[in-house]
């Protein structure tokens, strides 16, 4: 079981965070907010892909010393978050920026719910990975399990139209926001990914320390 954020106190931790997209956002708000988090989101930034991350992290950086901001991109083709870090981030890293890669992708974290997925969905649970950390392309997992779903409105806001050149369909990241916000059990979906894991250890140690 991981460590939740939980703080030993009811002072909520004034926090930045910095995104890739709609569907990465709500999975921070989540994880954040009472009761999983001690935290309240200051504001949020970016949701215009990994290349508006990777052009402002260290202006990100830098804001770090006046307060905590958590930025939050995906692994993708990477090797290992190590060394995406160390690639974007090439000036020492002020101690109030948590700088988090989900591995591969954010959708992997969603996957890690085996349980609750299925029952949006409409599936199976045996269908869904059982290492969501191991999937090459977590996306692509997810909206092959939304070809499966038996709920109509859920393939035709998560799967792209027919003809389109859309990767994904016209209210993914709503659809499966609201599935975050409402259905999914992080805790649950940490069992599972490592990567989930490190990031709720590491919010609840900076909840604890300040840093």
């Amino acid at each position: 079981m991981p460590a939740s954020s939980n703080c030993s106190t009811e002072r909520l931790i004034d926090i930045q965070i910095v995104v890739e997209d709609a569907l990465s956002e709500a999975v921070l708000r989540r994880l954040l907010a009472p009761p999983l988090g001690r935290y309240r989101i200051a504001a949020c930034y970016g949701k215009r892909g990994c290349g508006y991350i990777r052009k402002k992290i260290h202006g990100f950086n830098q804001a770090a010393r006046a307060g905590p901001y958590l930025v939050l991109t995906d692994l993708d083709d990477a090797f290992c978050p190590a060394e995406l870090r160390n690639h974007w981030l090439t000036a020492p890293q002020n101690r109030q920026l948590l700088f988090h890669v989900a591995v591969r992708e954010v959708e992997s974290w969603l996957l890690g719910d085996k349980d609750g997925l299925a029952r949006f969905l409409g599936i199976s649970p045996d269908r869904v990975p059982g290492n969501p950390d191991a999937v090459a392309d977590p996306k692509s997992a997810l909206l092959g399990l939304a070809r499966r779903s038996r709920k109509r409105h859920l393939r035709e806001a998560l799967l792209p139209r027919i003809g389109s050149t859309a990767i994904v369909g016209p209210d993914y990241n709503g659809t499966l926001g609201e599935f975050v916000l409402i259905h999914w059990d992080p805790l649950a979906a940490a069992r599972r990914s490592e990567s989930l894991k490190r990031l709720l250890d590491r919010l609840a140690a900076f909840c604890r320390t300040g840093g």
